[in-house]
């Protein structure tokens, strides 16, 4: 088992543990939670041996083997299925022994084979090929260059890396953080399978509750031990927190709010089936409202002005990019869709399939192909993108964003504004450069919020959040008096603040009628589907007949007319990327000559002879210099990722 017994260790001159006990049993699922900067990522060092105790000690069995995702990808020429079955390093142990025993010593060859029979090598290709499957490559990526891949892909092929360890223990950090709905589903069901002790950290609570039978959270320097998953854990710490009186009448308020709205949606419920959906979620929220009383933040939308009905009607719309040339890439087909003043509609569809490229057609920053989009007059968009956060300019201040924003509101009311959200004090005029992610995110929601939208329309709002902050949007949703339109891969949220559900798939929308619980049969179903295809064209056509076999039992479609229809495809997708593709080596190589400067400029600034007084104009120069080149680096970086979502997007 996993041991910590009075375990103390400090960063610097932050204690993260002080004299903390626990144990970990063999095969137990455990959920790492806490606040961000408590320490989770740090106990992963410590369980991986890169940090040692300051005090105490921690005991883990000397045999077992650790897999973890890496947080770089290497740029390597191999394939994708390739660097895969890099992860079992036990297989790969045996074939260097194939190989060094072929030309010398028959014998050892033959152990070295049956070795590898053992290991089950001759399936690995196929498990590895059923692991990127399963995290949403196609089977004609498998055999693409790691080099070809974007950062997110490249994380996702760091997680099959790690999947295809053989280990006893398996440590996951935000392993949802790159993965669409579909991907987490079926690595829920994965994780379900997996044999070993898992430890996993995560802002996603279902994902926590379905995998999770043990929840570690840490907390002023402790991790205290519950038994249960993330929901059962709340419950257990709301009734710790509701015996403090000082809690007790937020508690209440909330409560009370809350409950007014699951009255006033159950008197307005339509779809018997989403609704019960729904009102559970909220009642639940309602259970566990106590856990969140002494949340460090919450809030709540402004009102909305009066709104036009309907608020905004699509006709025969093909959402999709244009190139350089003129030509067209549709991505979504043949829309018709009359949004309605109320309603709350979650997005459903795996990744690349069109739920960003809708939303943004929607929000007007992306022209529609053809057909028409009719706006209702009164109508006022708040639209937070999937990368919202690259539209921030990272040498202003909170402040300056909100005012540029309401130019003629008091200076006082702003701040006002924004201390609700958690942007008090010097952290209103501070730059938000050294901001993180979260904080960001909080930022570029509190900008939405007060423009007093009548429809949301947010593509992956949570991204950058940690749990109480998505409780808070959670929260704060529910209660949104506007229409709502959501894309996000956290189910907690798509069940509590949406009342209908819409699926983008194969070029189309269409109304899915069911919740997410059928939602996640349907695509249990669809994957064991693919999979059996994908076994059948093996079977028929060799090891290298997968892509055949299963293009031809997905649709019964003339292979070697399939194949052209992907050629032609491809070359169209070729033409548009070639820009893109273009300006990122354009990019890189800025990058590159920027990242070698500033090692010189670092390794200046860190000399102490760079601080004698004959240095000091020299210093004071190389100081500017070091500021300019790493603003310029978070800005290229910035470009750099906005340029591969662009790639994404058309394919």
């Amino acid at each position: 088992m996993i041991r910590f017994n009075q375990f103390s260790l400090a960063r610097g001159t932050k204690p993260l543990f002080d004299n903390t006990t626990f144990t970990l049993n063999p095969g137990e699922k455990a959920g790492l939670v806490g606040a961000n900067g408590a320490g989770k990522s740090t106990l992963f060092a410590v369980l991986l041996g890169e940090l040692h105790a300051d005090g105490g000690d921690f005991s883990i069995p000397p045999t077992w083997q650790i897999a973890h995702v890496a947080q770089e990808t290497p740029a390597v020429d191999k394939t994708a299925l390739t660097y895969t079955l890099d992860g079992d390093a036990a297989l790969r142990a045996i074939e260097a022994r194939i190989a060094a025993s072929a030309a010398h010593d028959g014998a050892a060859e033959g152990e070295a084979h049956a070795a590898f029979a053992d290991a089950d090598g001759y399936t690995a290709p196929a498990r590895a090929e059923a692991l990127l499957l399963g995290l949403g490559f196609t089977l004609e990526q498998t055999r693409e260059p790691v080099t070809s891949f974007s950062g997110g892909w490249r994380m996702r092929l760091n997680l099959a890396q790690a999947l295809m360890c053989r280990s006893d223990l398996l440590l996951l950090d935000e392993p949802t953080n790159h993965l669409d709905l579909d991907a987490i589903v079926w690595l829920e069901e994965w994780l379900h399978r997996y044999p070993g002790t898992l430890i996993v950290i995560s802002h996603d609570r279902e994902f926590l509750d379905s995998v999770c039978n043990v929840t570690l959270h840490l907390e002023q320097q402790q991790i205290r031990r519950y038994g249960g998953n993330y929901s059962q854990f709340e419950v257990l710490r709301a009734q710790q927190i509701a015996l403090q009186q000082s809690a007790y009448e937020k508690q209440q308020r909330t409560v009370a709010h809350l409950q007014s709205y699951i009255n006033r949606f159950k008197a307005q419920a339509t779809k018997a089936r989403q609704a019960q959906s729904r009102v559970k979620a909220l009642e639940k929220m309602e259970l566990i409202a106590p856990a969140h009383a002494a949340s460090p933040f919450t809030f709540e939308f402004r009102t909305p002005d009066s709104a036009p009905n309907p608020m905004m009607v699509m006709e025969d719309v093909r959402c999709g990019y244009r190139g350089e040339d003129g030509g067209e890439i549709p991505i979504v087909e043949r829309v018709m869709l009359s949004i309605q003043n109320g309603q709350r509609i979650g997005l459903l569809g795996a990744n690349g399939q069109g739920k960003s490229t809708l939303i943004k057609t929607l929000a007007g920053t992306l022209a529609p192909l053809g057909g028409h989009v009719r706006e209702g007059k009164g109508l006022r968009i708040g639209y937070f993108a999937q990368h919202q956060l690259e539209t921030l300019r990272a040498d202003d201040t909170p402040l300056q964003h909100l005012a540029r924003l309401a130019p003629d509101t008091r200076e006082q009311e702003l701040r006002d504004f924004l201390g609700s959200f958690n942007f008090s004090g010097d952290m209103a005029t501070s730059k938000i450069a050294p901001f993180s992610g979260g904080e960001k995110a909080r930022l570029a929601l509190a900008l939405i919020i007060w423009q007093k939208p009548n429809l949301l329309l947010l593509d992956e709002p949570t991204n950058h959040l940690d749990l109480e902050t998505r409780h808070a949007l959670t929260m704060a949703l529910a209660q949104f008096e506007g229409t709502l339109i959501l894309v996000s891969h956290d189910r907690h949220l798509l069940r509590a603040t949406t009342g209908q559900f819409m699926l983008v798939a194969k070029h189309r929308l269409q109304e899915f009628d069911g919740d997410l619980d059928d939602y996640r049969d349907w695509l249990l179903q669809h994957a064991a589907e693919q999979r059996a295809a994908l076994k059948a064209g093996n079977a028929s056509n060799g090891a290298d007949g997968g892509v055949g076999g299963a293009a031809s039992a997905d649709g019964g479609v003339n292979r070697k007319e399939q194949r052209r229809l992907e050629a032609e495809t491809r070359q169209k997708l070729a033409h548009l990327k070639k820009p893109l593709q273009s300006r990122i080596t354009k990019i890189e190589k800025e990058m590159d000559a920027l990242h070698a400067e500033k090692a010189t400029l670092d390794a200046f600034v860190a000399d102490p002879a760079s601080y004698e007084p004959a240095q000091k104009s020299k210093l004071t120069e190389a100081i500017r210099r070091q500021a300019d080149v790493n603003a310029r680096l978070e800005t290229l970086e910035a470009e750099w990722l906005e340029t591969h979502e662009e790639l994404e997007q058309i394919g």
